[in-house]
């Protein structure tokens, strides 16, 4: 990694990470009494509703000691799942959250009542490792998932269990009380600020706390979800994780007849929307910035709110995403700027990548996000996961992480530990605009994520001709002025990632790629040589799959303009569509 200006960035985050730390530190002793004060749950009123999806079969799966989450599995053999080591931080966080009591609801019986007791009871008495249990996100999933599912833990529970019930809740809402004034990163404020409106209108006793968080709620609200309804960390998965608390949240408001603040009800108009711009035809969202495996029963969910015949938006520019639609094919790209440096702990390097769907099936990916495990993660965010360019095997972004003399590895690993793998670099001048020629959409794009290191500005167009069933592609390389001295050769790799159910086979003159529905398209490519690799989807429901990749290899020394093309046949050469299935 090249440090100057990214080491005083660096250091400045070291600088202000430190002054966090001490502001939390000096909030210990300087919090007014009403906030450090004992809270004091006397009585539950409702319990708002899990929008969530259940599945019962889970239920049975946790009754023989098998917990599954987070694409991680662990047996327990009739213990605790909490005196165990969690096979992944992902799958602790999932334990501690507790939202998996749903699927023992869902199971509706006496026996899955008394597991969900059992279970809770444990925590409570301190089974478990209270710091996987403590971050702020776990704490606030936890706080939600207790109010909402507190008819099943409760139901036929005695007096005591009830009181000590109680005081959970009231610690859990007293913590996040105090992770609010001592300063914890954005998203988690918003976390934070949910499960406490949730807990203030659910609880008697803690009028006070709805208040405080209603203020908390509709400040970060209008702060993090942009005019076009993206979340500012550009995270799908978060948007869509947020809006099924969201929602649920705006009901309980009406529920006990209080008004819903405006800031709610804003940003839920403005997320729904942005949802369907990211969603293909198969029920999932596309791989950008932290998106994974999508649960397509939740997002169907979720777009029932916004009508069931709504259309989607094309055109997201506070969001930094474009939608090309024409027949059948639909095509999603990535054409802004990495999230500021808070928000970016899942963003990936993967500006001016796409996705491209014909009907149901995808066709062009992006690796996505896997479920666990830090270093397949880190590997899923590099520009090499995304169907974009790469110049010299390097990504557009630079990620906190090891570089320079050893004082700046420690400074890294040490600033890793307390906010993560963020982005600490990323194209500073990304433009898009887009337009119509005839029947066709095209959409230009540019970002300068490799001019610094590497002298080259990449541009790409794409031009969708849905009647035709093509997409034309131009991929330029342009020499970027700024940069001193002569221009060096760069290797660059174009890469196209393919769904695992496409089918590949090399023709003379370029690819066929061939779906399970039928369809056969070919691949065609001038200015550079076309390679078929391996790779690999780690956003499968199932787990991480092998795949291949379209990759254009081309040296780049003045500027270079590589075009290429996805075409829609009929049938394959001798076949037809019903043998090409």
């Amino acid at each position: 990694m090249r440090w100057g200006a990214d080491r005083w960035r660096l250091y400045r985050l070291v600088g202000r990470e430190v002054a966090r730390t001490a502001r939390a530190a000096s909030a210990r002793f300087t919090a007014p009494p009403d906030i450090l004060a004992r809270v004091r749950v006397t009585g539950l009123v409702i319990a708002p509703h899990d929008l969530r999806t259940s599945d019962a079969t889970f239920a049975d799966d946790i009754y023989a000691g098998l917990f599954v989450f987070a694409g991680r599995s662990l047996a327990v053999s009739g213990g605790s799942p909490f005196d165990y080591t969690p096979p992944s931080p992902e799958w602790a966080d999932v334990l501690y959250g507790f939202g998996w009591l749903r699927h023992l609801r869902a199971a509706d019986t006496a026996l899955a009542r008394a597991n969900a007791r059992a279970f809770v009871a444990d925590f409570v008495a301190g089974r478990g490792d209270p710091t996987l249990a403590r971050q702020t996100p776990v704490a606030a999933r936890r706080l939600i998932s207790f109010l909402s599912q507190s008819p099943l833990v409760l139901e036929g529970a005695d007096h005591a269990f009830y009181q000590t019930f109680l005081r959970a809740l009231a610690r859990g809402a007293q913590q996040l009380e105090r992770d609010l004034r001592r300063g914890v990163p954005p998203q988690w404020r918003l976390n934070a600020a949910v499960a406490l409106c949730f807990a203030g209108l659910c609880c008697e006793g803690i009028q006070p706390i709805l208040r405080r968080a209603t203020r908390v709620l509709s400040r970060e609200l209008d702060r993090q979800i942009m005019p076009d309804g993206g979340h500012r960390s550009r995270d799908p998965r978060f948007a869509m994780e947020l809006l099924l608390d969201l929602l649920p949240l705006r009901q309980s408001y009406l529920s006990r007849s209080v008004e819903p603040p405006e800031a709610l009800l804003r940003a839920i108009d403005r997320m729904l929307p942005l949802l369907r711009l990211l969603r293909h035809a198969d029920a999932s969202l596309s791989h950008f910035n932290g998106m994974g495996a999508t649960a397509a029963d939740h997002l169907a969910t979720l777009l029932i709110y916004d009508g069931a015949l709504a259309q989607p938006m094309m055109h997201a520019p506070n969001s930094g995403y474009e939608r090309l639609e024409g027949g059948r094919i639909v095509v999603i790209a990535d054409v802004g700027a990495p999230p500021p440096l808070p928000y970016s702990l899942n963003a990936g390097a993967g500006c001016l990548s796409f996705e491209m769907s014909s009907g149901p099936q995808r066709i062009v990916i992006n690796c996505g996000l896997p479920a666990s495990g830090p270093e397949l993660r880190r590997l899923a965010r590099t520009t090499a996961a995304h169907s974009t360019a790469c110049v010299a095997d390097a990504s557009s972004c630079r990620f906190l992480g090891s570089g320079g003399w050893w004082g700046e590895r420690v400074a890294a690993r040490w600033l890793e530990r307390r906010v993560g793998p963020v982005v600490l670099r990323g194209p500073a001048a990304v433009k898009a605009e887009r337009s119509d020629e005839g029947a066709s959409t095209v959409l230009a794009a540019r970002h300068d994520g490799y001019a610094r290191d590497h002298g080259i500005v990449h541009e790409r167009r794409w031009q969708l001709a849905g009647a035709e069933g093509r997409l034309d592609g131009q991929d330029a390389f342009l020499h970027a002025s700024a940069r001193k001295g002569r221009p060096r050769t760069q290797d660059v790799a174009i890469r196209f990632h393919l769904h695992p159910a496409i089918a590949v086979r090399l023709q003379e003159d370029g690819l066929e790629l061939s779906s399970p529905l039928g369809e056969v398209w070919t691949f065609h490519a001038t200015g550079a040589e076309i390679r078929l690799e391996e790779s690999v989807y780690f956003a499968g429901l199932t787990g991480a799959r092998r795949t291949d990749q379209i990759v254009l290899h081309v040296a780049v020394h003045d500027d270079v303009r590589v075009d290429w093309t996805f075409q829609r046949l009929a049938s394959a050469p001798g076949r037809t569509p019903s043998a090409a299935a």
